[in-house]
């Protein structure tokens, strides 16, 4: 199958994007508005920009209405300022639930029940049960395309590290963080590790072996499908 990224409309290169791209690291996004309402919102299209100064990449559409601006995205044009929080399988249903439209007004670690814990630069408050958290100041905001996406850069100015997760030598125990990635509107658990080459018996082993599911659905099964998907990285509350 060849397509021709003209002739798409943006629902339909979402589509496409969201299930190539796999897996996405996952920024769980809380800020706070300039009222100091707290928000959290998942975003999946966030990864590093730089090493000094350390910097990290937002990318935020607009709601499911396809118009109306993300709080995510008018609070750190209002303040300056977010935290991107790790996602590990005990925060998976709470960080689900974060993605719903939940109304300006909503204190939203509230509406999912989680606990704030303070920062150290930022107003903004990190989610407590997070193992990583990144304290971020707005670098730059860039308006791309046609249909109200905007790119987010922040520099990273504090790192807030469980104990048991930094080493010696200073890195993540990676082994130690079940991270939560994002598939297509589905999530996905990091569970295992490698480094190549691996053995022929591993990979005939593993040839045209489906990903297997760890909830309730069929093999094949995607929320995309469904008829409150949303080309929005959001959901209906």
């Amino acid at each position: 199958m060849i397509i021709n990224s003209d002739e798409l409309d943006a629902r339909s290169a979402y589509k496409l994007l969201i299930g190539s791209v796999t897996p996405r690291a996952i920024g769980w996004v809380s800020t706070l508005s300039s009222s100091g309402i707290a928000n959290l919102a998942p975003i999946s299209f966030f990864t590093v920009v730089s090493r000094k100064p350390p910097m990290v990449s937002l990318t935020i559409q607009p709601r499911s209405d396809g118009e109306t601006l993300k709080d995510t995205l008018v609070n750190i044009r209002d303040t300056g300022e977010f935290v991107t929080n790790l996602v590990t399988l005990p925060q998976a249903h709470h960080m689900h639930r974060s993605a719903a439209e939940f109304d300006s007004s909503c204190d939203e670690f509230d509406e999912v029940g989680l606990v704030k814990e303070a920062c150290e630069v930022v107003q903004v408050p990190r989610v407590k049960e997070a193992p990583i958290a990144f304290e971020c100041t707005l670098d730059r905001i860039i308006p791309v395309g046609d249909v109200k996406d905007h790119v987010v850069w922040g520099k990273v100015v504090r790192f807030h590290i469980r104990d048991d997760l930094y080493t010696e030598n200073g890195r993540i125990d990676t082994g130690a963080t079940p991270t939560v990635g994002r598939l297509a509107a589905e999530y996905t658990l990091a569970d295992n590790a490698f480094i190549t080459p691996l053995t022929e018996d591993v990979l005939r082993a593993r040839a045209g072996r489906r990903m297997h599911r760890i909830d309730e659905h069929p093999d094949g099964w995607s929320a995309v499908d469904g008829a409150d998907w949303s080309p929005s990285g959001a959901t209906k509350a």
